[in-house]
C-alpha cells in the first residue's frame, strides 16, 4: 500500500495524577528523545487525490460536528466527532475524552481495529481542530495502524473536484473487536503540570479572549489558528512551526504542552507539532477547565 507522504512520526509522553507523574529528568529525557519512543503511534500527512486513489486502503473519519457530516461528507466517510465522544466527569470537567470500552465499542462498529489504517479529516469551518483530536484520541487508545491527516480537509477534497455524498450514510464493514491499549503516560494532569512548573513550557491554544479571562501561570499565548495556514488550512510544515516557536520563545530544550478549554484545540496544535517531526509534545486533555476546578 502505498499511501505514505511523510515519516512517521513518535510522540513522547507524560503521566496523569500523582502516581503517574514521572519524576522530572526521565519525563524530559522521555520526551527530548520521543523520535527513538514510538508507542506503535505512525501519524503522517496524506493528500486527497492519494486518498482518491487508494480509497478502498483507508477508514476514512470525519471529525466534524455530526449534523455538518449528514449534510455533506467524503463518500464512505464515517463520523468521529469530539462533540460525539467526549463527556463531563465525576469532577463536573466537561469535555473528557470517553472511557476506552465506550471508544473501543464505536471504532469496531465501523470496522476500524486497532491495526486500520485510518485518515481523518476536518475542515476550514466547523470542525474546531477537531481532526487533532480524534489523532490524539487514536494514539491515546494505543492504535497500531497508520493514522493519516487529510491534507486540507474537506475543501481539498472539492477542490480536486471529487464529490460530496449528502445525507446519512450507515457503515456496511463488518464489525470488529478493537482492543484497546490505552497509554496511560498520554494523560497530563493539572497536578503534573502544577509540579514540573519550570521544567515544561506550557502553550495556551484559546482565543485572545478566553486568555485574558484567565489562563494557566506561565504559559505562552499562541492560538490555534497560527498552527495552520491558508484557506484549507493546511497544517504549518517544521520551517514555519519553528518559526513560530522563535517568535513565541518556545524552545526545544524542554517539552512542550498544549492546553485550550478541553483538549480539542491543543490537540490540533499537538497534532501539527508531532507532523512537523519536533520531540517533545503533550496534549493537555483536560485543559484550562480541569486546572480551574483543581487550583480553582
Amino acid at each position: 500500500m502505498k499511501t505514505k507522504t511523510s515519516e512517521p512520526v513518535c510522540m513522547g509522553w507524560i503521566g496523569r495524577g500523582t502516581e503517574l507523574f514521572l519524576p522530572l529528568f526521565i519525563m524530559i529525557a522521555v520526551a527530548l528523545t520521543s523520535s527513538e519512543v514510538c508507542h506503535g503511534v505512525e501519524l503522517q500527512r496524506i493528500d486527497v487525490q492519494t486518498l482518491s486513489r487508494n480509497r478502498a486502503d483507508w477508514i476514512v473519519l470525519d471529525a466534524r460536528p455530526m449534523a455538518v457530516w449528514e449534510k455533506a461528507h467524503i463518500p464512505g466517510a464515517y463520523p468521529f466527532s469530539w462533540e460525539t465522544h467526549t463527556r463531563t466527569d465525576v469532577q463536573n470537567i466537561p469535555y473528557r475524552v470517553q472511557e476506552p470500552d465506550i471508544l473501543a465499542k464505536a471504532l469496531g462498529s465501523l470496522g476500524v481495529s486497532v491495526d486500520t489504517p485510518v485518515a481523518v479529516y476536518g475542515d476550514a469551518d466547523t470542525s474546531w481542530g477537531g481532526e487533532g483530536w480524534t489523532c490524539w484520541t487514536l494514539a491515546w487508545l494505543g492504535h497500531q495502524g497508520p493514522i493519516a491527516i487529510v491534507d486540507g480537509g474537506v475543501q481539498a477534497w472539492t477542490g480536486a473536484g471529487f464529490a460530496l455524498l449528502t445525507g446519512r450514510e450507515s457503515s456496511n464493514r463488518t464489525k470488529v473487536v478493537y482492543l484497546t491499549r490505552p497509554i496511560s503516560t498520554m494523560m497530563v494532569s493539572a497536578q503534573g503540570l502544577h509540579q514540573s512548573s519550570g521544567t515544561i513550557q506550557l502553550v495556551d491554544t484559546r482565543s485572545t479572549l478566553e486568555w485574558f479571562r484567565g489562563r494557566i501561570p506561565g504559559a505562552v499565548h499562541i492560538p490555534w489558528e497560527e498552527f495552520f495556514t491558508g484557506r484549507t488550512r493546511q497544517p504549518l510544515d517544521r520551517e514555519s512551526v519553528l518559526a513560530l516557536f522563535t517568535k513565541h520563545g518556545i524552545t526545544l530544550d524542554k517539552p512542550v504542552i498544549y492546553y485550550c478549554s478541553g483538549g480539542v484545540r491543543s490537540a490540533y496544535a499537538w497534532m501539527v507539532h508531532g507532523l512537523a517531526g519536533l520531540p517533545g509534545a503533550f496534549n493537555f486533555e483536560g485543559g484550562f477547565e480541569e486546572w480551574k476546578i483543581v487550583y480553582p
